[in-house]
Order: C-alpha cells, then structure tokens, then sequence
C-alpha cells in the first residue's frame, strides 16, 4: 500500500525577532522587516508524513504552502527533509488573507492537487497563533478531521490510527481516508536535512524566482525534478472575493506596541500577607479579576 501525503507548511516571521516595524498600520504583519523561519510544528507534521512514507514504499509527499515566491525556501526545506514535490500558492490576491481566506486558498489547491489520502499541517502557525487553518481545510473538503495529534500509529483498510495530546491525557482514535490530520509541537521533530537531497535540489526553484536568474532556468530545463509549481487564483480556479482581504472577515481595529520596562516590574516576599496585598491591587486595576 501506497499513501498519496499533502502536508500544509507556513513560512513564518521569526518570533524571536518581533521588533517595532513588525506589523503594517493597516495591521498585517511587515513580513519583510522579520526573518522568515519554517513553521516548526509543520515541521512536525512533515515528520509523520516522512515515517509514513518510510513505512509504505512508494508513498509520496507534496509540500503545499502559501505566500511570495521566497516561500519556495519551505518547499526546498520538505525536499532537503525528504518530500517529493511541492507546491507555491502565490498570487497579490491572497495577500493579507486571515484563517477563513487561507484555509479556503489552501483548499482549492488541495482539490487541484488531487488524488490524496492524508492532509497533514501543524497545530498552529507561530504568527496567528489560531489553531483554525486546518480544521477550516477539513470543512471545506467535507473531510473528517483529527486534531492535537502526536502520533500516526497505523494506515490500513482506509483508516487511519492517531494517538492525539488533550488536556486530560492521551486519546487513540481512528478516523476513515482521505482525512486531515493536524499535528502537536509534542509529537517527533523533524528529521534534519539528507545531504544527498541538498545537493538534489539545493537549485529547485519556482519560475519566478527563475525569471531573475537564466543560468538556473536553464538549468531546471534540463532537471525537471527541480521545478517547484507556482498557482495563482486563475490556476486554482478560485472565488476572487474569498480570497486575501476581500474574503476576510476578520479586521484589525488597532494595535498597540507593549514594551515592558523596569518600572512595569515589582518585587514581592514571599509571605502571604504581601501576596494577598498584590492579589487585591490587581483585582482593584482591574489586571485580573
């Protein structure tokens, strides 16, 4: 048995580096003043797609993801880790797109795509931090759906068995194919980069990162296995007023930068009376309470 993987991955703004220039007045993050990382519990995901690959020869792993043509780098990433082929969703249109435009993006890829057994993503994306794009995905496919999993255990006869993380322990489900599986920070970390994959396709590309560059155009001519797809909205057929903005319902009214400063700190000793004086003080400014 053969198993057909699409995992989701996000290139995200590196949020150890969150600085002022961060976000954007219209309330976008500024992408571009942030170091862009590889989504680290869609690393994870990729990781049970890899073991399942592993464990089923002939199984193969498509690395969707959504963004500018530099998100191409978490394609290269999939592959350098093992993934077969990948994936771009690149349009101006899908820009500034919240969980409903993105998971429905992400979702007229996946029917483009087509023919797939397990749909797999991360948890949640470090900058949204929402935990809604794949369940969104699954509803959109009329898909079942396993969330907070840490382990697939088992593919055979159509179903799939999932040891997921909840709050009160550990929960083993089964859940019938084509299905979409998101993935805990908790389950195996990704294994590193195969050096033979690096020298495979450190010169994987899509074409508009080849438009700037006729040597490594010339050179994809010649490899086919190092052109990396690139949709926009005419590809993938999808609903202009879904997507980016348009199709988001979700605004940002304002934000505000918090510094923290010394002044902002206080010490207390470690009794009850000044524990409980801190206690009401918090109540009365109403921090908690």
């Amino acid at each position: 048995m053969s198993l057909n993987i699409i995992v989701m991955a996000k290139q995200v703004p590196d949020t150890r580096n969150v600085g002022k220039d961060a976000m954007k007045e219209d309330g976008t993050i500024n992408r571009a003043a942030l170091p862009a990382i590889f989504n680290p519990e869609d690393l994870n995901a990729l990781e049970q797609a890899l073991q399942l690959k592993d464990r089923y020869p002939g199984s193969k792993v498509t690395i969707l993801t959504m963004g500018p043509a530099r998100a191409a780098e978490i394609v290269r990433e999939g592959l350098y880790r093992g993934a077969d082929n990948g994936v771009v969703l690149s349009d101006r249109a899908f820009a500034g797109a919240d969980t409903l435009a993105t998971s429905y993006a992400l979702a007229t890829a996946v029917k483009k795509i087509g023919d797939y057994d397990l749909i797999l993503g991360g948890r949640q994306a470090i900058d949204g931090d929402t935990a809604q794009v794949g369940p969104q995905v699954a509803e959109k496919l009329a898909l079942p759906q396993v969330t907070y999993a840490e382990e697939i255990i088992s593919v055979e006869n159509g179903k799939a068995t999932v040891k997921r993380r909840i709050e009160s322990g550990v929960e083993t489900v089964t859940v019938p194919l084509p299905a979409v599986i998101t993935v805990n920070g908790s389950a195996a970390p990704c294994r590193p980069r195969n050096a033979k994959n690096v020298q495979k396709y450190k010169y994987a590309a899509v074409p508009s990162e080849l438009a700037a560059d006729a040597t490594k155009a010339a050179l994809v001519e010649k490899r086919p296995w190092l052109a990396i797809g690139e949709w926009n909205t005419q590809t993938v057929e999808a609903d202009l007023s879904q997507c980016g903005l348009a199709g988001s319902p979700t605004k940002v009214k304002g934000i505000e930068n918090v510094v923290f400063t010394a002044k902002d700190a206080r010490r207390v000793e470690n009794n009850d009376a000044e524990l409980e004086e801190l206690m009401k003080e918090l109540i009365a400014n109403h921090t908690i309470g």
